[in-house]
């Protein structure tokens, strides 16, 4: 019983400043991603910072000092990889939330250096994080404007009008078809189409494709 008190007392002030910085710090990070609407918002990246600082320093006090304080803390990175694949969505071959599931990765990690008393590091890395996610943007939307060229293989059900329907349905996207060819390939009628526009409309062009109801499969070819 008195070790046991002895672990709470030296866990208490140390333990409690980590939390702290963690609601800081996940929330700086938790609010930005709210702001844009993503599912990864203030109060998620809160609860995995704060989660990781716990079982981080848990693991160091549990363990003692001739245990292993890695084997908790490594599940860590277990947990929050079933969590970022709730954030990854998966619609017919097109697959969004990756930027949310890679901030819950860095959040976790910034929370385990708190719980190893690395502040002045996971202080340094949520501004860091800070940066990529909203100063990047501009640079991002400049990138999404220059005119790119993609290759684009759809497999669809053969129909009279199919062919037809899928082109004017990209060239209402606002990309341009450089090139089209089809040919009929088992049961599919396969498309390989070379497209070009800015970037930032080739996943809409993919979405509205994925949606027609005689498309059973989009790639990008490469």
């Amino acid at each position: 019983m008195n070790a046991f008190q002895s672990v709470l007392q030296a866990l208490r002030l140390d333990l409690l400043v980590q939390l702290l910085l963690a609601v800081l710090l996940g929330g700086a990070i938790g609010t930005e991603r709210e702001l844009r609407g993503k599912p990864a918002g203030l109060r998620t990246n809160i609860l995995i910072c704060m989660g990781a600082v716990l079982f981080t320093a848990l693991s160091q006090k549990l363990a003692g000092p001739s245990g292993d304080p890695g084997r908790v803390a490594a599940q860590i990175l277990t947990g929050v990889g079933f969590i970022g694949a709730g954030t990854i969505l998966h619609l017919r071959g097109s697959v969004s939330g990756l930027t949310s599931a890679a901030t819950i990765w860095v959040v976790a990690a910034i929370g385990m250096a708190l719980g190893c008393g690395a502040y002045l590091e996971a202080t340094g890395t949520t501004l860091l994080v800070m940066l990529v996610l909203a100063g990047l943007g501009p640079l991002e939307a400049r990138l999404a404007r220059q005119v790119s060229r993609r290759q684009l293989v759809i497999h669809a059900t053969p129909g009279p009008t199919t062919l037809t329907d899928l082109e004017e349905l990209l060239q209402r996207s606002g990309v341009e078809i450089v090139r089209s060819q089809s040919r009929v390939e088992n049961v599919d009628l396969v498309m390989e189409l070379e497209l070009s526009g800015p970037a930032r409309l080739f996943d809409q062009a993919v979405l509205a494709i994925i949606h027609h109801p005689t498309v059973r499969s989009v790639s990008s070819g490469e």
